[in-house]
């Protein structure tokens, strides 16, 4: 499952790209977005985030528009990347008993590695848009067009259907 996350607050210029948090529409799209995500199919029990404030707050807040569902998450510096090749070296990483794992993170990463693992042509993944792919392999064999998309969401898809 991936995340990319809400649209992020630039009037900012003091903050460094870690610290910026998401604008008001960002924080809209998270409550918005958290429902149509859980009812996709993402179960929320592997959720890695990128250290960024902006990523962290994405996750926090969908969380907090799903009552009755605890979720947790870990923060992993090593998902601040802007590289499809830094996620796919992360993936390679993971355990194989975990069958579910959630990244929220940067483009172009998501964009480009939802497009190389699943052969797939997104010009460009929106902010608090939601990918959910299918692999089954082992974490170290994830490569080039060996899953399949099998969700694809984005705000503006569900708020106008």
């Amino acid at each position: 499952h991936l995340i990319r996350h809400a649209k992020s607050d630039w009037n900012h210029p003091k903050l460094s790209d870690v610290e910026r948090p998401l604008n008001a529409k960002g924080l809209l799209a998270t409550k918005v977005m958290a429902r149509h995500i859980l009812d996709a199919g993402c179960d929320f029990k592997n959720v890695y985030t990128s250290l960024a404030v902006r990523a962290c707050t994405t996750i926090e807040n969908i969380a907090s528009h799903l009552p009755g569902r605890s979720i947790d998450w870990h923060i992993d510096d090593r998902l601040y990347t802007f590289s499809a090749g830094d996620l796919l070296d992360w993936c390679h990483d993971l355990p194989d008993d975990l069958n579910d794992v959630t990244i929220v993170g940067h483009n172009p990463a998501i964009t480009e590695f939802s497009n190389r693992m699943c052969g797939t042509d997104i010009v460009n993944v929106p902010t608090c848009a939601y990918i959910q792919m299918e692999y089954d392999g082992e974490w170290k064999d994830l490569n080039q067009n060996t899953a399949k998309r099998t969700k694809f969401l984005t705000p503006k898809m569900v708020r106008n259907p």
